[in-house]
């Protein structure tokens, strides 16, 4: 388990306590942060757990090194029913996760960024169970605005 401190520290080396990425922070920062592994391929590859009786994904951040292909593997330890609203290039996934169950779901998020998931069903204390997958890296030349520089952490 990561200790405050910890996550604190993880959050600012990834650049997401910073101005206009506080946000992240703050909604998600009670929660653990994860990586994606990376296979030779280059896919990458994560578990994502929703522990009984605490209605939060674990971890509540997945960052991903670099955009691409990743395989989650989702799991529903709870005694409650709930499901997965994920991001992917061209299309969402939803997969329906009863309790004591698990499914795989395979996404594409190719540019860096924040990518939110959830689980909608029921009210889950108010706000049902959020989540973000964070790509790192740095938009293509030409995806980039035409703009002044920007300061960068």
């Amino acid at each position: 388990m990561t200790t405050t401190q910890e996550r604190s520290d993880l959050l600012d080396q990834l650049g997401l306590n910073t101005q206009n990425k506080a946000t992240i922070g703050r909604l998600l920062g009670t929660g653990n942060i994860g990586h994606a592994t990376e296979e030779p391929d280059g896919r990458m590859r994560a578990t994502i757990r929703i522990n009984p009786d605490e209605l939060a994904w674990d971890p509540a951040i997945l960052v991903m090194p670099h955009g691409g292909d990743i395989e989650l593997e989702l799991v529903n330890d709870d005694l409650n029913t709930h499901c997965a609203l994920l991001p992917s290039n061209g299309d969402r996934k939803f997969i329906w996760l009863v309790n004591h169950s698990r499914g795989r779901a395979t996404l594409n998020l190719d540019g860096p960024g924040y990518y939110w998931f959830s689980s909608p069903t029921g009210n889950d204390e108010g706000r049902g169970l959020t989540g973000a997958i964070v790509v790192l890296g740095d938009a293509p030349p030409e995806a980039r605005l035409d703009r002044p520089e920007q300061p960068r952490p």
